[in-house]
């Protein structure tokens, strides 16, 4: 009763909200840029608010004064298997019985739903993608923040749609709005979110209604920056190229890039369809068996726990051993391809940088060992092999 009260209140402000707007007369322009604000600005402080989740939960879990890797590394051996385990056995529920689109890496379900559902998303899908991502990550899934965001941002975006009563065409923009407003709060980063949304979400370069997400990346951005600082996702040593055959170098690094994202790609979904197909257990113990393994894995490599940006850091300045690196990038596939195919819930981005930096490293490690007149320090393929690993995996160079 209380149920049907609060849809049929909800359903009546969602209709006179709508015929508000259309007594106005706007132009459907102007009508995109007052909604893709309201999107962008929530999008932003969505992000806000996950990023703080994971933060407060990656404390409780593995806490201590040093930074997260320091931490996971200073943790007792019983609690790093534990952790991770709790960590499933909590997310498992909340997705298969509440949304089960929350479960993976977020961007091919937003795709999914603009082409087969005209951009229609559940509004829960939010709420709980937030949720389950946070406690994956926060609990040491080997994932990334900034493919929930994207959800998210794009659920936020279809949600406004839905509350509006928009056409199929406006929604499926709206829905960029949100996806474009994720990546830009994620990152810091408009320009890169506008572009995200067109090459990866709605896969169309022409389309009419490009201002709205530009503006929804910048109002996203614009909350980040109010309430965060500008801070950047990675503080980077200035590089340049040493020498013009250097460039020789790194068109092999781009095709080692390449065969990478291949395997990772491969192994990913090799994955989910061992989950999916032959391990017979219920759908909402998956996930505890899959951070089981994960802290399994990280008693040996600890880095592979969350979003890893400590170890990328530390392939940028160049403190890190060659042969780590190159373990690392396969470790990384394997930790990954677990997390998100046993059903837990977060991104392949910041693996994707991950896997660029330890594969960008090594390599950089073995041409500077052999020709150290004409080539930069490892630090610098780690730099480029990060951009190229997220190319390849993405499919979106231009980003």
């Amino acid at each position: 009763m209380n149920k049907s009260f609060y849809s049929k209140t909800l359903t009546s402000i969602s209709l006179r909200t709508a015929a508000y707007f259309e007594r106005l007369k706007l132009t459907e322009h102007t009508f995109m840029i007052i909604v893709a604000i309201i999107i962008g600005v929530l999008a932003g402080f969505a992000a806000i608010g996950i990023r703080l989740l994971i933060f407060e939960i990656s404390n409780l879990s593995f806490s201590g004064d040093g930074t997260l890797l320091e931490n996971i590394m200073s943790t007792p051996w019983y609690w790093v298997l534990i952790i991770p385990t709790i960590g499933g056995l909590i997310v498992g529920p909340i997705i298969y019985f509440f949304a089960p689109e929350a479960k993976g890496h977020g961007v091919p379900e937003v795709m999914q739903a603009i082409l087969l559902k005209g951009g229609s998303i559940r509004p829960r899908v939010a709420f709980i993608k937030a949720i389950a991502s946070s406690i994956t990550i926060g609990t040491g899934g080997s994932v990334g923040r900034e493919g929930p965001i994207i959800q998210i941002g794009s659920s936020i975006g279809s949600m406004v749609g839905q509350f509006l009563r928009v056409p199929s065409k406006r929604m499926k923009t709206l829905v960029g709005c949100g996806a474009a407003a994720g990546i830009a709060a994620a990152f810091n980063a408009p320009i890169a979110g506008a572009l995200f949304a067109v090459e990866i979400i709605l896969m169309d370069f022409a389309i009419a209604q490009f201002s709205p997400i530009v503006i929804a990346s910048v109002m996203a951005t614009v909350v980040s920056h109010t309430f965060e600082g500008k801070f950047a996702a990675f503080i980077v040593p200035q590089y340049e190229l040493v020498a013009p055959q250097e460039i020789g170098f790194y068109f092999i690094l781009g095709a080692l890039a390449g065969l990478a994202s291949f395997a990772f790609i491969k192994a990913l979904y090799y994955s989910e369809s061992i989950w999916d197909d032959k391990i017979k257990i219920p759908e909402y113990i998956k996930p505890a068996i899959g951070g089981l393994q994960i802290g399994l894995i990280a008693l040996v490599f600890p880095q592979i726990m969350g979003v890893g940006y400590d170890t990328i850091n530390q392939a940028l300045y160049g403190n890190m051993f060659w042969y780590l690196a190159f373990a690392l990038v396969f470790i990384k596939i394997i930790a990954t391809s677990l997390t998100l195919g046993s059903g837990g819930s977060g991104g392949i981005f910041a693996p994707s940088l991950f896997m660029g930096a330890m594969l960008g490293f090594f390599f950089g490690y073995i041409v500077h060992t052999a020709f150290p007149n004409v080539t930069a320090s490892p630090g610098a393929y780690a730099l480029v092999a990060m951009g190229g690993l997220v190319a390849g995996t993405t499919r979106a160079p231009i980003t």
